[in-house]
């Protein structure tokens, strides 16, 4: 949607740049992840740094030469630090954001060590697995995924993650929420789970920008209400995507189709579009299938 409308926008009519352009941003949100999920783990090295730093003091307190270590020897942070997959996957992606700018894992350090989260977890006398893992799984869901020092790096770093944070985040909270302290079974997941997976953005963008005026053409008499000059040019958009999904993918079931893009709709277009939009869009569907214009393949694609 967003190569769509960057493409009108720029008056462009060079394909093959914007989809290198969309590729490439996908191809983006693994480093995304990797820096994110990183984190982590410079969070607890530069306390080691800390405590080291302390404990070779002159004067060094009792509690300097003898700190209570519970966080650096947190088991799932350990475990991601030995990880082979992780390490791999950063030295292979070219991963040092955190190396050449450690004052912002500086700020989430003070920031997790003056919450009450971090507080009540080095206050313990004793901690079960279970409970280490949900100070991790909290400590980056309340306290570093919300961070707005951390979302204004990563918004200044690469514009077009901020539509990519919530849903990296999301993965990462679930990950943690299973993690073992095997650093062996910790995994960097893939983009794409299979080829037609990674095809689909390609052949989407393609499809619908190769066939807009027909698309358009679809939905055009059915807005007898509306000007179509006064229609948003995002819900022209996402009407056009919607009806290519629904006559050029077989695989994708209507009402998967219809669900995914009044989500769009509610989230970048305007009040009333995905009211607008899915009213069109469910008639479209009705007219489609009375006319046997629809070709779904698999149960319960319809």
């Amino acid at each position: 949607m967003q190569a769509i409308y960057a493409m009108h926008q720029s008056g462009s009519d060079d394909l093959e740049k914007q989809e290198k352009f969309l590729q490439a941003s996908l191809e983006n949100i693994l480093d995304l992840y990797l820096i994110m999920l990183s984190s982590l783990v410079e969070i607890r090295k530069k306390e080691i740094e800390y405590i080291e730093i302390a404990q070779k003091k002159h004067l060094a307190t009792p509690e300097e030469r003898n700190p209570n270590q519970r966080f650096v020897n947190n088991p799932i942070l350990v475990a991601l630090e030995e990880s082979n997959s992780l390490s791999i996957a950063l030295e292979k992606r070219k991963i040092n954001n955190w190396q050449a700018n450690d004052d912002t894992i500086l700020l989430l350090l003070q920031d997790l060590k003056q919450s009450d989260l971090y507080q009540n977890y080095m206050a313990k006398k004793a901690v079960t697995f279970e409970e280490e893992r949900f100070f991790v799984v909290d400590m980056f869901s309340e306290l570093i995924a919300p961070n707005e020092k951390l979302y204004s790096y990563l918004e200044d770093f690469k514009l077009t993650w901020v539509d990519d944070i919530p849903v990296v985040n999301t993965q990462i909270q679930k990950q943690l929420r299973h993690m073992s302290a095997d650093a062996d079974l910790i995994k960097v997941p893939a983009i794409y789970k299979d080829e037609e997976d990674k095809d689909f953005a390609s052949a989407l963008f393609r499809k619908t920008v190769l066939n807009e005026s027909e698309l358009a053409k679809e939905f055009i008499d059915k807005t007898p209400n509306w000007d179509v000059e006064r229609i948003a040019e995002l819900d022209t958009i996402i009407l056009k995507m919607a009806i290519c999904e629904f006559l050029k993918f077989p695989s994708i079931p209507l009402k998967v189709t219809i669900n995914e893009y009044l989500e769009l709709a509610k989230e970048y277009s305007t009040p009333k579009s995905s009211l607008f939009i899915n009213g069109i869009l469910d008639n479209l569907v009705k007219d489609f299938q009375k006319n046997n214009r629809v070709n779904k393949a698999g149960r319960g694609l319809i």
